[in-house]
């Protein structure tokens, strides 16, 4: 009985650290969306993409800007390993200025916070200068 309760745990010991060694990675395909110059009132959504190029599913739990004029909206669903998902981002084009914010990206992954940064230029085609 007791050889049995050793080798019993013996495995389940072995499976905890197997286990322990599967990671989630994030991979994007670029860390910088750079809406160039727009008009006031244009389309702001854009999309981050991503892979996870780990081995254990990927879990977004937050995602959040540095302003309120950035909204970032994460997968709700777990990303499997090998599958790709995407961050939206949509910035209130209704304000003219240069954009520069960050977006913050929290996960499980093995590098578990990522800054994604947004960038250009809002005008508003018809004020006069």
């Amino acid at each position: 009985m007791k050889q049995i309760i050793t080798i019993l745990f013996i495995g389940l010991v072995t499976f905890s650290i197997q286990a322990q060694n599967k990671v989630a990675k994030i991979e994007f395909k670029t860390d910088v969306i750079d809406y160039g110059t727009i008009n006031k009132g244009a389309d702001g959504v854009r999309v981050f993409e991503f892979t996870n190029t780990g081995d254990a599913p990927l879990i977004v739990s937050k995602v959040t800007s540095s302003c309120g004029c950035t909204v970032p909206k994460k997968p709700d669903a777990p990303i499997m390993p090998g599958a790709t998902g995407e961050i939206s981002v949509k910035y209130d084009t209704n304000r003219v200025m240069p954009i520069r914010k960050t977006i913050t990206v929290m996960s499980n992954a093995e590098t578990p916070t990522v800054a994604l940064k947004i960038k250009g230029e809002v005008i508003d085609p018809s004020a006069t200068k």
